[in-house]
């Protein structure tokens, strides 16, 4: 990366890595409480990079093996990706090698500053993204490593830390409330879980909650598009 790049990029990814800090290393705690080894978090950093799919694999981790459940439990909980993700792809367009590790590194945090921070005048646009990306990837590996360094020589009473992937979903929902006027998308996710809960109980309402909710939207477009 050149070093331009990584200074202008910088001063933007700061509140991302305040986040990223903290909650990777809230992370790597869980892990290692879980009793995965030093090394397993970290690995997953490196090679998944996603907060939320790292937190519910925690669970599917300890979990009985149901390679379906997981499948499609990651698809849906990941699947905001294909929304913003297609359309950066015209942004990706003629930077050659650096245009796979953007598609990999591609976070809701770092597509928001590559999306809406034009770089300045003297600055590759392909290398400020570059930057960014690889900076927001760096600030949650080097969380990981901390919360797994902490819970390898510090131990304490960990109950209730995994209830971090909770408030995490609970943020995203009160920012999404927030930013948009229409609520019906997410009042539907919600008499739809609490449906499918009583129904399925707590172990088993996700995958038919998800779905129905799926089905929700797709007869609610099909309705819209009949009518326009």
């Amino acid at each position: 990366m050149k070093k331009k790049a990584v200074q202008a990029a910088f001063p933007h990814t700061i509140p991302v890595l305040i986040g990223f800090l903290f909650m990777g290393t809230s992370y790597g705690l869980l892990m290692r409480s879980k009793g995965f080894p030093f090394w397993y978090p970290v690995v997953m950093s490196v090679l998944i990079f996603t907060g939320s799919g790292q937190f519910m694999a925690v669970e599917l981790l300890v979990s009985m093996f149901r390679p379906l459940h997981a499948l499609f439990l990651t698809l849906v909980v990941n699947a905001r990706y294909l929304f913003y993700g297609i359309p950066m792809l015209d942004k990706f367009k003629g930077m050659g090698w650096k245009k796979v590790y953007l598609i990999f590194g591609m976070c809701d945090e770092t597509f928001s500053i590559n999306c809406t921070v034009p770089p300045p005048p003297d600055v590759d646009k392909g290398a400020f993204m570059m930057a960014v990306t690889v900076l927001d990837h760096l600030y949650w590996i080097a969380g990981t490593t901390l919360g797994t360094l902490l819970g390898s020589v510090v131990r304490f009473d960990t109950t209730g830390l995994d209830f971090v992937m909770t408030a995490l979903f609970v943020v995203l929902f009160v920012g999404q409330w927030e930013e948009n006027k229409d609520h019906r998308p997410a009042l539907t996710g919600i008499v739809c879980s609490v449906l499918c809960l009583i129904l399925f109980g707590g172990e088993n309402f996700i995958l038919p909650a998800m779905g129905l909710i799926i089905l929700c939207f797709f007869l609610d477009g099909k309705r819209k598009g009949a009518v326009s």
